[in-house]
């Protein structure tokens, strides 16, 4: 599912002593951006390179799946490292477009490569929108937090289970939520960004980054259950 503990409620609902000057924050929002799109562009990368070794990644998806989820917590605990952190950052983004391979590819085979392209384009303007909603919306979306985090780990849990089950709908369900859910947590992390809630950009940036894949995910799973080729 490409789920991840963000640990949101010991992150995000801490008290600040002081606030972002305007320059600062402004700076601190484009600099978050850009290790985004950075993150996007590894993911990218990944997921090409992954497609020239299609073999071998099918072949070794769990161990490669291992190697995203040890990238992942180099990057929480190299957080305050300068340098370092940015390399995790790009590590683990780029291990999960490896990682997203064969899901792409059985997404193809069903739908066909148009699939992958629409499933991007919602996944985009989903993101959008999100974002301008959290910028435009006069209501303080923080004390959503909790809440959003007993539905991630819910999320999880039913994933988890279903893995046992094998239910196409029950996984229609859980991944039309998992959309859902995310896209709202768009317009959680964009308001956080700009309140200046995040300790460094590379925080905020992995923020958003997990916010578009998971949707870019969930669209993927709904369009391999649903979609199919008329020939």
């Amino acid at each position: 599912m490409g789920l991840y503990d963000r640990d949101y409620i010991n992150n995000k609902t801490q008290s600040y002593s002081s606030t972002m000057s305007e320059s600062a924050l402004v700076s601190f929002v484009k600099t978050t951006y850009k290790f985004f799109a950075g993150s996007l562009l590894l993911a990218t990368i990944g997921a090409l390179i992954g497609f020239q070794y299609f073999d071998a990644v099918l072949q070794y998806k769990w161990a490669i799946f291992i190697a995203e989820i040890v990238a992942f917590f180099g990057l929480m605990f190299s957080k305050s490292k300068p340098g370092l952190n940015v390399a995790m950052l790009f590590i683990f983004t780029f291990l999960s477009g490896v990682t997203l391979v064969p899901l792409l590819g059985f997404v193809i085979a069903k739908s066909g490569a148009g699939a992958i392209w629409q499933a991007l384009g919602m996944t985009t303007i989903i993101f959008g929108i999100m974002s301008i909603f959290a910028l435009k919306t006069k209501t303080d979306l923080a004390n959503m937090g909790k809440m959003l985090f007993i539905a991630l780990i819910v999320v999880v849990i039913c994933s988890l289970v279903n893995i046992f089950l094998g239910s196409p709908a029950f996984q229609a369900i859980i991944a039309g939520a998992c959309a859902i859910l995310f896209s709202v947590y768009v317009a959680y992390d964009t308001q956080n960004m700009m309140k200046g809630l995040y300790d460094s950009p590379i925080d905020a940036a992995l923020s958003l980054y997990l916010d578009f894949l998971n949707i870019f995910i969930s669209i993927l799973q709904l369009i391999g259950i649903f979609g199919g080729r008329d020939d």
